[in-house]
């Protein structure tokens, strides 16, 4: 009798298997997920460079992904991108002296693109179920380099424990990141501008919400970072979101008035 069930029970679950089968993801998804860094470990190796370089008396602040998901974008950055306010030290002294602080963490890796010779700095990260060697990233940049401000110290905003360039020049810098990607001529970059959009959108929005407005940093922004940012907005408004100009003109820019 016992036996008679156990092959029913097998039966059942070979005939209906699919009304039990869990939803679950797609393996190369989890793998995916599984190298990437978490939100959590963006911040923790986040905390530790902003600590160390504060600790040697440099003033820091992130920007790009890193940033706009402190400031409440929906998306986990893949990387930390940290500007470093020194006019004597060069962005690959900055990295060594990175690496030599912790070499259990931090390493260095030469750039795969030919005839550079800058170095890529990474942080260790806790293994998963299906990756042994994980990393993050870490850029670290200048002011001037890519057209980074230099944001005053006292105007760095402070969010979890970490700190960040203001909106309004953050939202300038994602839009010139959109424009990089969507006139490159790599394909695989011309699909990053689609997350620049999303990005772009989701920070105007929390910059509308926050009462941020350009009048606010035109004292001390560049005047040609400023012109420059207005122009590709136009660009970004005639192209692609027209719609979005009244939120625009919300937090202090001028629009075409034909769009709005």
């Amino acid at each position: 009798m016992s036996v008679w069930v156990v092959r029913t029970s097998f039966s059942f679950l070979n005939t209906h298997c699919h009304l039990l089968r869990p939803i679950a993801t797609p393996t190369h998804q989890l793998v995916a997920m599984s190298l990437a860094p978490t939100d959590e470990e963006v911040k923790q190796v986040a905390r530790r460079v902003v600590r160390f370089l504060g600790a040697h008396g440099f003033t820091t602040y992130l920007f790009g992904g890193a940033a706009c998901r402190l400031y409440g974008n929906t998306r986990t950055p893949n990387d930390v991108d940290l500007v470093v306010l020194t006019s004597i030290h060069t962005t690959e002294a900055l990295k060594l002296l990175i690496s030599r602080s912790d070499p259990s963490t931090f390493y260095l890796r030469p750039s795969k693109k030919v005839g550079e010779t800058y170095k890529i700095l990474y942080a260790r990260l806790s293994p998963t179920l299906f990756y042994s060697r994980r990393s993050c990233k870490v850029d670290i940049l200048i002011p001037g380099i890519i057209n980074i401000p230099s944001v005053p110290p006292t105007l760095i905003h402070t969010m979890s424990e970490l700190p960040v360039m203001p909106i309004i020049p953050l939202l300038l810098l994602k839009l010139q990141g959109w424009e990089d990607h969507r006139t490159s001529s790599r394909s695989d970059m011309r699909q990053k501008q689609y997350v620049d959009i999303r990005d772009i959108e989701q920070l105007l929005r929390i910059a509308v919400e926050r009462g941020a407005n350009l009048a606010d940093d035109l004292g001390w922004l560049p005047q040609e970072f400023v012109s420059t940012g207005r122009a590709r907005l136009a660009r970004f408004l005639e192209t692609l979101r027209p719609a979005h100009a009244t939120r625009w003109a919300e937090i202090g820019f001028e629009v075409n008035e034909e769009i709005l």
